[in-house]
């Protein structure tokens, strides 16, 4: 994976082995530093950071991969975990964003994804080509960008009483 930008609970990186090729729209992951099983094990400033960083990312994502030719029209967010179900450490919380290119060839704009598990079958994912490194480089400064907009600061997030 390569990191993108990271705060003090989560790391949003480029999939090395996307389900969305670049010039599909590409695909983002974000993680929890510490291990959660499901979004329920956040706590409610993880949620809110959470939150705060998909809608920050999906944003980047998109200007900077419009910027770059990919014509993105939308970013899908899908919390996922359910490939880890059988596997000895069990699921782990994780958000995918997937970008979503009006010209994709595979995952067609308007269109739902389609994502069959990768032991049943690696050969689909074999040919997507993830984000480059330029790609990422620009997400990240593009994610400082608007993180810097008050919009987006701590008080009007964490300032709120709910």
């Amino acid at each position: 994976m390569s990191i993108i930008y990271q705060t003090n609970n989560f790391t949003v990186e480029a999939h090395q082995r996307p389900h969305v090729d670049r010039n599909d729209g590409g695909h983002v992951v974000i993680r929890p530093k510490e291990r959660i099983t499901d979004r329920q094990d956040l706590t409610p400033e993880q949620a809110i950071e959470l939150m705060r960083l998909t809608i920050v990312a999906g944003e980047a994502m998109a200007k900077v991969m419009n910027e770059r030719g990919v014509d993105i029209g939308r970013i899908n967010y899908q919390d996922n975990g359910n490939w880890s179900v059988f596997n000895p450490e069990g699921p782990h919380f994780h958000m995918h964003l997937y970008g979503r290119a009006k010209s994709a060839k595979v995952h067609k704009y308007g269109q739902a994804c389609y994502f069959p598990h990768i032991d049943d079958q690696p050969e689909y994912y074999e040919n997507f080509k993830p984000l480059t490194k330029e790609d990422v480089e620009e997400i990240g400064r593009e994610m400082e960008k608007i993180f810097a907009d008050d919009k987006f600061s701590d008080e009007k997030w964490f300032g709120v009483d709910y």
